[in-house]
């Protein structure tokens, strides 16, 4: 005899109108800043976040994974991504001082000067498109539930921002741990 699960709930119109309201706005903002930086800095989102995040770091470096695992990207692809930007001289990729397997990146004075060029433009567009229509305490509020939202998330996040296991199998494969 089969068992009859019960139907999913649904979301009901408020719930529905935040989701698409969400969605919505984060896909216009990002399409905005995506022209922007390709405009100020020829750069892409990630590999803006990439470069912000360096900057960001007191030492302007990262392992591999961190900013993987931060930026929720593939590692391969933020691979890619740290290759193209060291390609231009914007960052420099060194073997880890303390894993002789794993990657760190670290910004150039280049890649500060990039981050120098695109920030005003940045800046200027999350005022203009984001923050126009909000008060303080709108901004306010919802950094705080876009802070719970996200660290709800992070509790279980997708494969791409999951710590790695350090596995002493893999540390016989000869594979570069990135």
């Amino acid at each position: 005899m089969a068992v009859m699960s019960s139907p999913p709930r649904s979301l009901d119109e408020t719930e529905l109108g935040a989701y698409f309201a969400l969605i919505e706005a984060s896909s216009l903002l990002k399409h905005a800043v995506e022209e922007q930086l390709r405009e100020a800095g020829d750069l892409s989102y990630v590999q803006f976040q990439l470069l912000a995040t360096l900057g960001d770091s007191p030492t302007g470096s990262r392992r591999m994974t961190d900013l993987a695992d931060g930026v929720v990207y593939s590692r391969s692809g933020l691979t890619y991504q740290a290759q193209t930007l060291e390609k231009r001289g914007l960052v420099e990729r060194t073997q880890s001082s303390d894993d002789e397997r794993g990657i760190t990146v670290t910004v150039t004075a280049e890649g500060r000067a990039v981050l120098a060029d695109v920030f005003p433009g940045h800046v200027a567009i999350l005022d203009e498109l984001l923050f126009a229509p909000l008060s303080r305490s709108d901004v306010e509020a919802l950094a705080d539930i876009l802070s719970r939202a996200r660290d709800h998330m992070r509790q279980n996040p997708p494969r791409s921002a999951k710590p790695r296991r350090r596995r002493k199998a893999a540390a016989g494969t000869g594979r570069e741990r990135t």
